[in-house]
């Protein structure tokens, strides 16, 4: 059973409310409401007609639809969406491929996961804990 809800308002008349396709899908679709053209290596904000009450506690994270990614080679940005923001749902897309990319009024643009946040307190140290992967980074696992 699920209480969590979430409250959301529709600010235009293309807006679709956001969804899951399936049930038990982590992210729910969002929906552009403007025709747009993105050329290859350009990003741009897409309306979504869309703002929300993120419940406290929690956070929206924009993802990639990945049909977009693989076909389309359209990559999200700038995915967090806090829990006290009640602006419009923009979605930052950049186009890696090398055509540019239409998007059409109605087209699912990203995804996006309601995840709890934990917020700890901050404190400042001279001495980190050890551990075994130490200062090991960038590609030290061999992948």
């Amino acid at each position: 059973m699920n209480n969590l809800n979430l409250k959301v308002q529709k600010i235009h008349s293309n807006a679709i409310l956001p969804n899951y396709a399936h049930c038990g899908d982590a992210g729910m679709d969002f929906f552009s409401i403007e025709n747009a053209i993105i050329n290859p290596g350009e990003r741009k904000g897409i309306a979504t007609g869309i703002k929300m009450a993120i419940p406290k506690g929690f956070v929206g994270l924009i993802w990639d639809k990945s049909g977009r990614a693989l076909n389309d080679g359209l990559k999200t940005m700038a995915g967090v969406i806090d829990s006290g923001y009640r602006g419009e749902v923009i979605i930052v897309l950049l186009n890696t491929s090398n055509k540019k990319m239409e998007i059409k009024i109605g087209f699912k643009i990203a995804q996006m996961l309601i995840q709890k946040v934990e917020q700890p307190e901050i404190k400042e140290t001279n001495i980190l804990d050890k551990t075994s992967r130490g200062y090991s980074g960038f590609g030290s696992t061999g992948e």
